[in-house]
């Protein structure tokens, strides 16, 4: 097996500190893409616009991190790009931070509709409308241990994101 898929081990069975951000960037964001997904299709919570901004970063940070996937860990390629994914991980906690202030009313919202239908006749554009969640981006849907779903993403993400480059800089080192 080639070291881009599965990169060699450190002294004591641990990943390298390269191959770890690389993994970390890989799974941080599909985790919390399949808790979006999974809470929206199975929880039934919809998704207002900023929640769609946070999925956008996380979708291109996945995209970023499975390229880094194709060179050895420590390779100046498999480096950049996973670098470049935790700044677009850091960018959806950086929305999720402003989402959460939206909700705690530290900040405000959208003043007006943001979203746009997309319909082929007035008919299917009344459809739409009609049928459609109303979401709003400054109502908490959903709370665990009292921190909203943008604001666990904040956290996850900023933090994860902070790890994934300070792992990129220690193996940068050694």
């Amino acid at each position: 097996m080639s070291e881009a898929v599965a990169p060699r081990s450190g002294p004591s069975g641990s990943l390298q500190p390269a191959a770890t951000a690389r993994l970390i960037a890989l799974l941080l964001p599909a985790a919390l893409l399949a808790g979006a997904f999974g809470s929206e299709y199975f929880g039934h919570l919809y998704p207002c616009e900023m929640c769609w901004w946070q999925r956008y970063a996380h979708m291109v940070a996945f995209a970023l991190a499975v390229i880094a996937f194709s060179a050895p860990a420590t390779a100046p390629r498999a480096r950049t790009f996973t670098s470049l994914a935790a700044l677009a991980i850091a960018t959806s906690g950086a929305i999720g931070v402003y989402h959460a202030g939206v909700e705690a009313k530290i900040f405000e919202g959208f003043t007006t509709c943001t979203t746009l239908p997309k319909a082929a006749s007035t008919a299917d554009l009344l459809r739409q409308i009609t049928h459609a969640p109303l979401v709003r981006c400054d109502e908490v849907q959903f709370r665990f241990l009292g921190i909203s779903m943008a604001g666990w993403n904040a956290i996850l993400s900023l933090g994860g994101a902070a790890l994934i480059l300070l792992l990129g800089l220690r193996a940068k080192r050694a």
